[in-house]
Parts: C-alpha cells; structure tokens; sequence
C-alpha cells in the first residue's frame, strides 16, 4: 500500500554538543512504541543509543554521522534525523537540513543559546527551515528556561515565546503546565510513559495565565497577512483544544 505522501514528515534535530540530542531522538522512538526499552548515550549499559550505531559514537557519547530513523504518531509517519552537535561535524547538518520540513532545535536549560545553536540556526535559516526549540535539562541545577528563551529573542532574533512552562526546576522538577489547553501534566510509570492530566496548581496559575496571553498575541503578530490579524479565529482554536481536552465538561 503506498503511503499518504500528504502524512509524512522529515523532522531534524539539531543542536549543540551534549544538549541532549539523541536522548531526546531516543525518548520519541520509545514514546512512539517504536523501541522497546531506552538506553543511555556513551553506553553506559553496554547497549548504547539506538541512534549512535558507530562503536566511535557509543565509546565518546557524541554523535558523528546523522542517524535516520522513523515513527508514527497520529496516523502520520515521521522521517527523523538525529545530527552531529560537534562543530566538526556540521557538514553532516548542512546535508540534512536540505530535505528537511521542520526541525527541533535542543537547547540546555543550564547552557542556553552556544556557540553551535547559533550556527544551526543560521543553517536552519539558509534553507527556510522552520523549527520549534525543546529546552531540555529542566532538572540540573542552575537550569532556567525563562532565560533560554529571552536568548532565543536577543541572540537568535526569533520571537520566542513559552508553549509550556515548567512545574518546578532542578531537584524540585514535577512536570509542566501546557499553555494551550492550560493543563498541568505530570509523567507517571517507570519511564514516564504515562502521561496525568490535573488542574493548574494555585501557585503557577497567575504565570500560566500571562504566558498564555504572551503565546496569543506571538501568534497574532506572526499571523498578520495583508493588514488583517487573525485574533477571533487563535482565540477559537485555543478554546475549541481546551472542549477536546475537556471532554466537554467543564
């Protein structure tokens, strides 16, 4: 049967060295039932990434060559590519990024916006690439997100804007509030592979509330087309993902 050319994507993701990359690769292959169980980068189980498939890659925890793989999700079949973070490697960026539809650019929580996330960006922009930022390491210590994300305005020139924000940081790290059904989720079972739907917590609502706004009005100012600004129709679907999550109940 041939595939739905309409329901597939190639998917990037790029980053600077050790953001966590293929940990993440590793994380959506698992969430996605397309492994069985994770392993760690460097090999410390004597298994190492699904993704570093060099014996090179599993012995130094770097990646050296883009790694290509697959997923499904909601009947669409994804194409990832997991690429070298290493400056000297980032030929094998520049390869990838040419057949890509979208990319995830990792940032650490701890590190923010370095040296290499400012040159994968501006390959990312050299092919029209669009991409989201996943900022990763929320639960070391001296991780702040709010601050990657200002980087991301004043170093990357992009208008950044939180889509989540974290319940708690560090050791202190639960789960995340996600801003458009304005939900708290939390990750229960062994891996985490069991997602728990609660109420805001009190402390976190008011922040809530305004990084919503602040994710409304991003898209307002990127959806102007010909002077007309598309509020009423951002505000419906906002509404309409909160009826869905809801199951009608308030």
């Amino acid at each position: 049967m041939k595939p739905d050319d309409k329901k597939v994507r190639n998917i990037g993701i790029s980053a600077h060295i050790d953001s966590g990359k293929t940990t993440l690769t590793e994380r959506i292959l698992y969430y996605t039932k397309r492994i069985h169980a994770m392993h760690d980068v460097k090999g410390k189980d004597g298994v190492g990434a699904t993704m570093d498939s060099m014996e090179l890659e599993k012995e130094r925890g770097i990646t050296i060559a883009s790694a290509a793989t697959y997923c499904e999700w909601k009947g669409y079949e994804i194409n990832i590519i997991d690429t070298p973070g290493h400056v000297d490697f980032t030929i094998e960026v520049e390869r990838s990024l040419r057949v890509l539809d979208g990319a995830v650019l990792v940032l650490c929580a701890v590190g923010g916006v370095q040296s290499q996330s400012i040159t994968v960006d501006q390959q990312m922009k050299r092919y029209k690439v669009p991409c989201i930022a996943f900022v990763n390491k929320c639960d070391r210590n001296g991780a702040n997100p709010f601050r990657v994300i200002n980087q991301l305005k004043t170093k990357l020139g992009h208008n950044a804007v939180a889509m989540q924000i974290p319940i708690g940081l560090e050791t202190q790290t639960e789960g995340v509030v996600d801003l458009a059904t304005m939900k708290a989720l939390y990750f229960d079972g062994e891996m985490g592979e069991v997602i728990r739907a609660e109420e805001i917590p009190q402390s976190l609502l008011e922040e809530a509330k305004a990084k919503r706004e602040e994710l409304i009005e991003a898209f307002n100012i990127a959806l102007i087309v010909g002077g007309s600004i598309v509020i009423p129709h951002l505000r419906y679907a906002f509404d309409v993902m909160d009826e869905i999550f809801n199951d009608g109940k308030e």
